[in-house]
């Protein structure tokens, strides 16, 4: 069966810092300020953007990537997103042609506009050039047949001649000019050493950041002409159905079966595991899907605030800290000593703990000189160092996330580095870029630098919470 359309564009551009957050966060506010219901989608692993598409929607931001989910699970989760909603926008990453290093078109934002059989609109960073620009649209435009570039918006246009210069280079390319937006009107949003500051961290300034970049697309660009746009997107591919976070979202049931555990839904009216989930400023890396599946097994998931509440929800039976921030915040963990300690007890317990990335760090004896939980034997420190990548890893043995032998891709994205003590097994074997051992596993605790995407391996959050209802 053809699943039925859903206007969707992809907005891309031929490099980072062309102006594709800006763009896309503004085409979602401006067209949710016309009363459509917006779905709002980021390409790749990024956490950052989907917070401002999420307050720019009402919606949860929402990620798609080829990668770490696989190329048959974009579909998909894209139809999960946009179920409900009138139109979608799905905003790219770095070039349009860029994806993860030595795979080809993997996971880039043209591999998934060509998945979603999406329309591109692509951003161009104007302000160096005139003519030139339609010899840059035509190579982008011409690189893949398969690739539809439906529409070019320049960005960071000085003035009404250089305006008319561009407009004049491009009418011979046959792509249509759907937006200018001027230098003078750029939309500055705060960045520190990974990227833009997240949505959490900046309140009543992040609403006035969407609110500018919403009124700055609905001055420059043509919205009437985007919609018509998303609207000649054609079906998905036969056999689309969006994807449920319920037991039938086994993407791999050979591999997965009799291996982890099952799970069920919990009955009604009975109450399930609670599974505390980090939140707040300092934690706000988190897939959407991960809640879902959680609640999907049976659990009850409840959201704590590592830097305000100093105890952990009642009768927490799990726990799981995501990515953020916790360097930022090291003196302010530290200080809540009620919760660290709640933490260790909780660890020390048995009770199933995943951690990645800032999780990791908030488990460890010290951060950057400030004393963390302490359930690892462990010290973290920042560096100069950016590591950044996807990874390919296999689970060396049995933990409360998986069984040995289970595969899955991850992605790091951190400037500390952790200098392990004793009593631990590693989480991962990391077999690509490079063969190494990665991450800790210690009793009920599983920990590591990868983020990984539970879409891809439903069996994992099962498995979680089949342990938390036993131990």
């Amino acid at each position: 069966m053809v699943s039925p359309p859903v206007p969707r564009l992809v907005v891309a551009a031929p490099s980072s810092g062309s102006g594709k957050t800006t763009v896309a966060t503004g085409l979602m506010a401006a067209f949710a300020a016309r009363g459509l219901a917006v779905s709002p989608h980021k390409v790749g692993p990024d956490y950052i953007d989907p917070g401002y598409h999420a307050l720019a929607t009402g919606r949860a931001g929402r990620n798609l990537d080829a990668y770490l989910c696989g190329p048959e699970l974009v579909a998909p989760l894209f139809l999960h997103g946009a179920r409900g909603c009138d139109l979608a926008v799905v905003e790219g990453v770095m070039g349009l042609y860029d994806g993860a290093a030595g795979e080809g078109e993997l996971a880039s934002t043209a591999q998934v506009a060509k998945l979603l059989r999406a329309p591109v609109v692509l951003v161009v960073d104007a302000s160096s050039q005139s003519r030139s620009v339609a010899a840059l649209v035509h190579g982008f435009a011409s690189w893949d047949p398969q690739v539809r570039i439906g529409g070019v918006i320049l960005n960071k246009v000085g003035s009404d001649r250089h305006e008319e210069l561009l407009r004049e280079a491009l009418d011979a390319s046959g792509v249509p000019v759907l937006g200018v937006l001027r230098r003078v009107a750029r939309v500055e949003t705060p960045s520190r050493h990974l990227g833009l500051v997240p949505v959490a961290e900046r309140t009543s300034a992040a609403v006035d950041a969407v609110d500018a970049m919403a009124a700055q697309v609905a001055r420059g660009c043509d919205l009437a002409a985007l919609e018509a746009l998303a609207r000649s997107a054609g079906p998905l591919p036969a056999g689309s159905a969006p994807w449920t976070p319920g037991p039938s979202s086994a993407r791999h049931p050979t591999r997965s079966a009799g291996s982890q555990a099952p799970g069920t839904a919990r009955p009604a009216g009975e109450r399930g595991p609670v599974v505390a989930v980090a939140g707040g400023s300092a934690f706000t890396f988190s897939y959407a899907e991960h809640t879902e599946l959680l609640t999907a097994a049976g659990a009850e998931v409840v959201t704590f605030d590592p830097l305000r509440d100093e105890g952990l929800p009642e009768g927490t039976a799990g726990l799981v800290v995501g990515g953020g921030f916790p360097e930022v915040y090291a003196a302010e963990l530290s200080a809540n000593e009620p919760l660290r300690a709640a933490v260790a007890d909780l660890a020390r317990s048995g009770a199933p703990v995943a951690a990645e990335c800032a999780g990791l760090l908030y488990l460890c004896r010290e951060l950057d000189g400030r004393p963390m939980c302490g359930v690892l034997d462990a010290t973290a420190r920042m560096t100069e160092r950016l590591t950044l990548g996807y990874r390919d890893a296999v689970a060396v043995g049995d933990s409360v996330l998986a069984v040995a032998g289970t595969r899955m891709r991850g992605h790091e994205f951190h400037r500390t580095v952790v200098e392990p003590g004793a009593g631990a097994a590693p989480a991962w074997g990391v077999r690509a870029p490079a063969r190494r051992v990665e991450g800790f596993v210690q009793q009920g605790v599983h920990a590591s630098y990868l983020h990984t995407h539970w879409a891809s391996e439903p069996g994992v959050a099962r498995r979680f919470v089949e342990r938390c209802r036993t131990s």
